[in-house]
């Protein structure tokens, strides 16, 4: 008889080899790399023609290859026919290039600018359809998401953010920027949308639409950048930043979902720290890629080539986040008649306690919710 172990290992060998591909490293001339970023490729065996193409960053300390086996991006790519191609950071420290004028500037360099010209390529050598290129990506990866969709709105159609911070808040000389970070940064709507349009200038198009998750107790991005997140891209759409709809217990328990129209998206996960746990199937359908169905071979290609490495087996098994029979839970819990520190304490339809726990205040953030700070 297995034990529970066995059958965990047995599911991710399960898991692993259900992938029809391998990750590759992406060998070919793309175009300028100022930073020499490296490129991870992981193409499914079955594609969607024309093919949309995903940009997933990994957080700091983290890799491509790590950011590969921790999420279930390559699955997915395996069920919908995407390609999806993973960055691998060149600083030392594994974190992206958030802060120089140069990565928040249209094509004016650093990572920014090698990740650009690599999904360009792909649009041009590789059958990428043009108007679904997307990007993701956690805490540092989340970061560098924003700045693809300020710096090149005409390459990415939108953007889904784990755990990070406002389009230019790190901007300056260092690459860690505390004031931002402990969510001091604080700005207008218009201050923070200027900084998005400032990142190509004169730009005309269709803006990327976009997405981003936060926790409420996430003490290395605080939660008050998810609050300037709001402002800034509301501001850039031209849309009220109180919510059209705002959601509670979605897509989990403790999370709520506030809608500002069909371009800005934002998740906040009650009790959650850094980083919030991707939710892939929700993020592929803000790409409006969870219908895609693989149709047909990619095309080939003679300027491509591609070196395989060493296939990546997952480490864990990867569960699908369901929407469906979840119980409702408070989303502060109460400690002795008054909310802890982060906790909810107020806004439109909130029933919980509005006393916070000392020395904590209550303290608004829009109409719908106020916290614990």
């Amino acid at each position: 008889m297995l034990t529970f172990k066995a059958l965990v290992v047995a599911a991710v060998i399960a898991s692993s080899n259900a992938l029809t591909s391998s990750l590759q490293q992406i060998t070919a001339n793309f175009g300028a790399n100022p930073t020499n970023v490296k490129m991870y490729l992981y193409k499914p065996t079955a594609l969607a023609i024309p093919t949309p193409l995903i940009v997933a960053m990994h957080y700091c300390t983290g890799t491509a290859q790590a950011y590969f086996s921790g999420t279930s991006l390559a699955q997915l790519a395996d069920q919908h026919g995407f390609m999806v191609i993973y960055p691998n950071a060149p600083a030392s420290g594994g974190c992206w290039d958030v802060n120089t004028n140069a990565t928040l500037t249209h094509n004016g360099g650093s990572d920014s600018l090698a990740i650009a010209n690599v999904a360009r390529y792909f649009i041009s050598n590789m059958g990428v359809d043009s108007t679904r290129v997307f990007a993701t990506g956690t805490s540092s990866g989340a970061m560098m998401t924003n700045v693809l969709m300020g710096a090149y709105p005409d390459i990415f159609a939108a953007g889904s953010l784990y755990s990070g911070v406002p389009y230019g808040c790190f901007g300056g000389p260092n690459a860690w920027n505390s004031q931002c970070a402990t969510g001091e940064r604080i700005m207008t709507g218009q201050q923070w949308g200027d900084l998005v349009r400032s990142g190509y200038p004169g730009f005309t198009g269709v803006r990327p639409k976009i997405q981003f998750w936060h926790g409420t107790v996430d003490t290395t991005l605080y939660p008050q950048n998810f609050w300037e997140e709001i402002k800034q891209w509301t501001n850039v759409f031209d849309v009220s930043a109180t919510p059209v709809t705002n959601t509670t217990n979605d897509p989990q328990a403790g999370y709520s979902r506030a809608s500002f129209g069909p371009n800005v998206q934002a998740i906040l996960a009650q009790g959650v720290g850094h980083t919030v746990p991707e939710h892939e199937t929700d993020t592929l359908t803000w790409f409006g890629l969870n219908s895609l169905t693989p149709g047909g071979t990619a095309p080939s290609s003679t300027a491509t080539v591609i070196t395989p490495t060493t296939t990546i087996v997952p480490t864990t098994t990867i569960t699908p986040t369901t929407t469906t029979s979840v119980i409702p839970t408070t989303t502060s819990p109460p400690v002795g008649g008054a909310a802890a520190h982060w906790g909810q304490c107020g806004g439109i339809g909130w029933t919980g306690p509005t006393v916070c726990a000392a020395p904590y205040t209550c303290k608004a953030s829009n109409a719908y919710y106020s916290q614990c700070l």
